[in-house]
């Protein structure tokens, strides 16, 4: 039975799961700043957004023809089937299955000019600390890593290990687009290390004015 409800769980939940959220993230009075960033210009960008927050930009259909990477798990085929429905082209694989073809599929999107949405921390953490993956894309494509902060209040943040955002209705939100960052083909792994650390300081930066935005910078400097 349990191997059955797994087989069928995805394509039984991901209708339900969509219709509930969607129309929550709908109903949320958003705000985006530098949106222009990620208009269309014949060049690959990334946008990067911390796992815990994902949720207002994807189903709020608010970036058009992107792309992203999602694994080849049960869970990552409801994901699959969810993102599908949003409007999402998907990439499927990840580090621990189907990682180099994904990869490899990724890069090539980006260097015909794709525009991809990636959670530089994830998929497992630790928490808004840069992995390596990003930075391997943004290498051998030359797409721009483009930082993004989305911020929201009322909400609730879940107790896991990304702090997942999820918006309550009506709630006022934003989402804050930084300045691009570029790693070269010949990078150093110097040089390397700062584009990490510059991408990752960025990325809170932009996520701190989302989140003053929307009123919440004091709440979150008084808990951390």
């Amino acid at each position: 039975m349990k191997k059955w409800w797994r087989r069928v769980r995805p394509g039984i939940l991901a209708a339900p799961i969509f219709w509930v959220i969607f129309p929550l993230v709908k109903s949320l009075r958003v705000t985006i700043i530098n949106r222009q960033h990620l208009d269309d210009t014949g060049e690959g960008k990334i946008a990067c957004l911390w796992h815990g927050r994902t949720v207002i930009p994807a189903f709020g259909r608010f970036f058009k023809n992107f792309w992203v990477m999602i694994s080849l798990s049960r869970d990552g085929e409801m994901q699959s089937l969810i993102y599908r429905r949003i409007g999402f082209n998907i990439i499927r694989g990840s580090t621990g299955r189907g990682g180099a073809r994904a990869a490899a599929e990724s890069v090539s999107v980006l260097k015909k000019g794709g525009k991809m949405a990636i959670t530089p921390d994830g998929p497992k953490g630790p928490t808004e600390i840069v992995q390596d993956g990003v930075l391997f894309l943004a290498r051998k494509s030359g797409a721009g890593l483009y930082p993004m902060g989305v911020a929201c209040k009322p909400c609730y943040i879940a107790p896991s290990w990304d702090r997942y955002l999820i918006p309550i209705p009506f709630a006022k939100a934003a989402i804050v687009m930084g300045e691009p960052l570029f790693l070269a083909k010949d990078a150093t792994p110097e040089e390397e290390e700062e584009v990490r650390a510059a991408l990752e300081a960025a990325i809170k930066q932009v996520q701190a004015e989302a989140e003053r935005m929307v009123g919440r910078g004091q709440e979150v400097e008084r808990k951390d």
